[in-house]
């Protein structure tokens, strides 16, 4: 038999995190949830996942097949250690077939093929913390003109709430990734796009589309 393999992901302290599984949380933004045609709700989180594989630190991601509209969402990610607790945080790109995720919706089916495809999840390195993730900056260019710009402060949910409510769910463990959500501006990309995504002070990541 084969021997499973797991992603593991650069941190800014040299250590190596493996990657056990991605879930990612929708409609966190009430800005992004308007753009989207519908009205911003407080009720209980709404969870999809993403396969452990599909994340990248690749300076390079693969323009998938099957789309004429590729979307980025840039979001914060909680990455968990021992027992769900937080060990660190990054920030990183939910891409989206977006005619696919419509199409989804429509027939009333689920999103996995508009999510969760090869390389769907670049990532920055993730910075050892426990937060607060609660006043922080993101956002997203691409070819060096913003397309999205927020603060994690406008989280429909906060990180704490996130965690209760996924954790209520399912058993968190070390090595789960959490996307948290994006504020609005989503919008197309194409190949040859260079995106650059920024957390706070600290976190910056740069790829292309290729």
């Amino acid at each position: 038999m084969f021997k499973p393999e797991y992603p593991q992901l650069k941190t800014t302290d040299g250590e190596l995190f493996p990657v056990h599984r991605i879930y990612c949380v929708a409609k966190n933004y009430a800005d992004h949830v308007r753009e989207m045609g519908s009205d911003p709700e407080r009720e209980s989180p709404f969870f999809f996942s993403k396969p452990a594989d599909a994340v990248t630190q690749s300076t390079e991601v693969s323009f998938p097949t099957l789309t004429e509209n590729l979307h980025h969402e840039v979001e914060l990610v909680l990455a968990l250690g021992e027992g769900g607790s937080i060990y660190g945080y990054a920030v990183g790109v939910d891409l989206t077939r977006r005619d696919l995720q419509a199409e989804a919706k429509r027939r009333g089916r689920p999103w996995d093929m508009a999510k969760g495809f090869d390389q769907s999840a670049p990532i920055s390195e993730i910075i050892p913390s426990t937060g607060p993730f609660s006043q922080l900056d993101i956002r997203l260019q691409v070819n060096s003109v913003t397309r999205q710009s927020g603060n994690t402060a406008q989280m429909i949910w906060s990180v704490e709430e996130i965690l209760t409510a996924l954790g209520s769910n399912v058993e968190l463990k070390a090595g789960d990734l959490i996307f948290t959500g994006t504020p609005a501006g989503v919008s197309r990309l194409q190949r040859g796009d260079n995106i650059d995504i920024s957390l706070g002070s600290d976190l910056r990541h740069r790829f292309t589309l290729v």
